[in-house]
């Protein structure tokens, strides 16, 4: 097991040797998974797994796949999807371009939904989807649009949840047990590796989500988090959060107004 003190020193040795900056994240989040992953590899002490960070590119990269959260799925709280569709889509399409910024998008399944929804509603041609994660391995998976095939049920109903009127199989091709997403879809996203902890604005956006991200950041990074959001939103955009996240109590709330049961936030200054 690894004790507080190593656990402080492996964040530092990770900021200083790559740049990765862990400080802000859950303590108690953090060690269950880097305990987890220590054990899965076997080290007999933090030296070893610090000296294999330090020295190997490729094992760093593991470390960042396995200790960052990546659970996710097509249409996920399909009720969100059902306000998007309903009440924030709707304004949307009165802009002449929408940009929209998925951060911690993970592997990407909720970026597809949304381009799906934008699809359906005659807005995808004229939008582009950014979608970023601090992890390089789940960003490839999400490029590729290839999803496991024994979830697409589970999708489906979500889909259908959400105010899908379609066939949800007429978005994807099966084969040998994976599904495949319409190149219609990821035309029009861009994705890339972006840091919520040291990385800056890079557009304007018009909605920023980032669902289930920020239960694994400590009050200070978070606080951190809604200025970059803030920063990154035209006047009257939407940021939509996940269930047990609030702007409540932050310094920003007053610039916002809450429009859906804390998920959905409207810019208001």
């Amino acid at each position: 097991m690894i004790n507080d003190r190593e656990l402080e020193v492996l964040i530092n040795e990770v900021f200083e040797y790559h740049g990765f900056d862990f400080s802000g994240y859950s303590r108690a989040s953090l060690k269950r998974r880097v305990e987890r992953l220590y054990q899965l590899d076997g080290f007999n002490n933090l030296g070893e797994m610090l000296t294999k960070i330090r020295l190997e590119p490729t094992y760093f990269k593991r470390m960042i796949e396995e200790i960052t959260v990546n659970v996710t799925e097509m249409f996920r709280d399909p009720l969100f999807y059902k306000v998007l569709r309903e009440e924030i889509i709707p304004v949307l399409a009165t802009k002449p371009f929408i940009r929209l910024w998925h951060a911690g998008c993970a592997s990407g399944e909720e970026v597809y939904s949304m381009a799906i929804l934008l699809q359906e509603a005659n807005l995808l041609q004229k939008s582009l989807i950014y979608a970023t994660d601090i992890n390089p391995v789940v960003l490839d998976t999400a490029k590729k649009g290839i999803f496991p095939l024994q979830m697409m049920k589970q999708y489906s109903e979500n889909y259908r949840i959400s105010g899908g009127k379609k066939d949800f199989s007429d978005y994807y091709t099966a084969n040998y047990g994976f599904a495949k997403f319409s190149s219609d879809l990821s035309v029009k996203m861009v994705f890339s590796e972006h840091n919520l902890v040291s990385d800056g604005s890079f557009n304007e956006f018009d909605i920023i989500l980032c669902r289930n991200v920020l239960i694994y950041f400590d009050k200070e990074l978070q606080e951190r988090a809604f200025t970059l959001f803030d920063n990154s939103l035209a006047k009257l955009g939407y940021l939509a959060l996940g269930t047990k996240e609030t702007l409540k109590f932050s310094s920003l709330q007053k610039r916002f107004k809450q429009l859906n049961k804390d998920k959905i936030w409207k810019k208001t200054e």
